[in-house]
């Protein structure tokens, strides 16, 4: 997760799953209670000082976002990042959805030459990571492809956490936009919004649409929604650096759906191989 000073699941955000080896860093000044030696995979910001951001990214998610906000000169105070069982498992997961397309670099390439701290926690809601937070003192979060986060940990920067969600919010809460949103024929986009303590339903500061061509495969529009995460976040943290960041609270939506199983995924292909999607624009 990113953490940075503005006004503010499982899929984007800076709070993010391990991806590679974290290489050890001095711990940050703070109480006098100790910080885990582990780093949890989050982000954060703090005040409107760039510097004072941090970063949480190792889901594919995660590091395409830090890819886009380090290119555009938005440098987070440190990054965050999960090692568990769990990350690992949620990261392999979305890398079969974009099987056969590129992943941006890892955080380690990334971060080379870089002066930001990273940090590894066993679990985003535990006691280790709220320490780590409360000493940081991040003025925004930024999720990037975490479990979800817990109320314990979304109050703790003081301008709230954003997230970049897969799909189209309200319609289509929860896991596996893409294939829900093909399943019951709903336009395919992005929404970055900030955290509330439900799933996908707090304010909305960006939305926008991925066009669906005859002949695109499921692997295909799910990398897409990648990129196009990472520049929703990337424009909101400039829009909130530059006190213009506004927020929409959402309208009334379905209930959260959950990953989809393989008999949902079968109707899925077969909508895109046969054409009977309802939202090509070709």
């Amino acid at each position: 997760m990113t953490v940075c000073e503005l006004p503010t699941s499982e899929e984007v955000g800076f709070l993010i799953h391990r991806p590679d080896s974290i290489p050890t860093h001095p711990k940050p000044q703070a109480p006098s209670w100790a910080f885990p030696s582990e780093a949890f995979g989050k982000v954060g910001y703090g005040g409107h000082d760039l510097r004072r951001r941090v970063f949480g990214l190792s889901h594919p998610y995660g590091r395409e976002m830090l890819r886009q906000l380090l290119a555009a000169d938005l440098e987070p105070i440190a990054i965050v990042e999960e090692d568990s069982p769990v990350a690992d498992e949620e990261r392999e997961k979305f890398l079969v959805r974009i099987s056969g397309f590129p992943v941006a670099p890892t955080f380690t390439e990334q971060l080379r030459g870089r002066d930001i701290p990273r940090y590894e926690v066993p679990h985003h809601n535990k006691a280790e990571c709220r320490e780590l937070l409360w000493g940081l003192k991040p003025a925004l979060g930024v999720l990037g492809g975490t479990r979800i986060i817990k109320p314990s940990i979304l109050e703790v920067p003081k301008d709230g956490m954003l997230n970049s969600h897969p799909g189209l919010l309200p319609e289509v809460r929860g896991s596996a936009s893409v294939a829900w949103s093909i399943y019951y024929d709903i336009p395919i986009g992005c929404t970055c919004h900030f955290i509330d303590p439900y799933i996908d339903t707090g304010p909305i500061v960006g939305r926008r649409l991925i066009p669906v061509y005859r002949g695109d495969t499921y692997e295909k529009l799910c990398w897409e929604t990648i990129g196009l995460a990472g520049t929703l976040i990337t424009e909101a943290v400039d829009a909130w650096r530059k006190g213009t960041l506004r927020m929409t609270p959402q309208g009334p939506g379905p209930e959260a759906l959950k990953v989809a199983p393989p008999e949902i995924l079968d109707v899925v292909y077969r909508k895109l191989r046969e054409g009977t999607y309802k939202h090509f624009v070709d």
